[in-house]
């Protein structure tokens, strides 16, 4: 009778297929607890600020009550009320539509005007390439938030004209990263095999070339948003943020720094709201910035 050895289990094991960057950022992303606190911290914060008109039992922001003037922070009023009597809690909640709105769509544009800047100057390469950095250095030197107040004070004040002033001043680090990103790529194998089988400059740029520069993208953009949202903070402290009668945390936290030595809670809450999704924010691009490190992946795989 023969007797057979048996195999060893890892022959007997199929082999794991590697997993592709994506996949294996978001394994090592959900080890990152503060990340990922952060990343339900600003879903549950967007989803209450953007439902905020139809949440059940929150009271008009716009509704005064001069009788019953400032009040502090009861179980009515949670979060109290300002001087004109109007709920405190709801006004934040309803200001935070609008410093998230100005936050992501002033990074939108920024990263539609870098993303694009960028990977044509890195692509083409040569004086083009020098031509449009040049231009990138210059801006660099001019003060940004005069250049978004000058903007403001002599076109309009519109919530619109706010989203475009930031985002064209925020865009010029986007496309200094993307830029250098593509100049490491456009030479890659798969873009010479793209040349190759007659695809054109622009096809080659954004579907082959700008997909593989997201991660540096995605993870500046989470780092775009809160510095956004305190440039609009801080243009509302001069009177050029979002105009009445809507109300960012800028606007709440400037109308409430004049009666701060004898209404304190005019200030806290909407500073506190603010601070907390900034640092959400920072928390989140710092797990990312982790999670799509390349050196990263190889430390683990060792």
């Amino acid at each position: 009778m023969s007797i057979g050895l048996d195999p060893p289990a890892s022959v007997l094991a199929a082999p794991r297929p590697p997993r592709s960057l994506w996949s294996d950022a978001w394994a090592r992303l959900r080890r990152n607890r503060v990340a990922v606190a952060a990343g339900v911290f600003l879903v549950v914060m967007s989803a209450i600020a953007a439902l905020a008109p139809w949440l059940p039992g929150l009271p008009d922001p716009a509704v005064q009550d001069l009788a019953k003037g400032a009040s502090p922070p009861s179980l009515a009023h949670v979060f109290g009320t300002d001087e004109l009597g109007r709920d405190l809690f709801a006004r934040v909640l309803h200001g935070g539509r609008i410093s998230l709105l100005v936050g992501v769509v002033g990074t939108l544009v920024s990263l539609l005007i870098g993303v694009t800047w960028g990977a044509v100057a890195g692509y083409v390469g040569g004086r083009t390439d020098d031509l449009m950095m040049r231009v990138v250095d210059v801006l660099y030197a001019l003060p940004y938030l005069f250049l978004v107040i000058l903007l403001l004070v002599f076109f309009s004040r519109s919530l619109v004209m706010l989203f475009v002033a930031l985002g064209l001043v925020q865009w010029l680090t986007m496309a200094r990263i993307v830029r250098g990103q593509v100049l490491s790529l456009k030479h890659q194998t798969f873009v010479e095999a793209a040349r190759a089988l007659g695809a054109s400059d622009a096809a080659i740029i954004f579907r082959h070339i700008v997909p593989n520069t997201l991660g540096p993208v995605i993870v500046y953009t989470t780092l775009t948003v809160p510095a956004v949202i305190l440039q609009e903070a801080f243009l509302s402290f001069l009177g050029l943020g979002v105009q009445p009668p809507n109300a960012s945390w800028g606007t709440l936290v400037s109308d409430g720094a004049r009666l701060l030595a004898l209404f304190p809670w005019l200030v806290i809450f909407p500073s506190l709201a603010m601070s907390l999704t900034l640092l959400a924010f920072n928390f989140l691009g710092d797990g990312l910035r982790d999670a799509l490190d390349p050196q990263g992946r190889r430390d683990a795989a060792a």
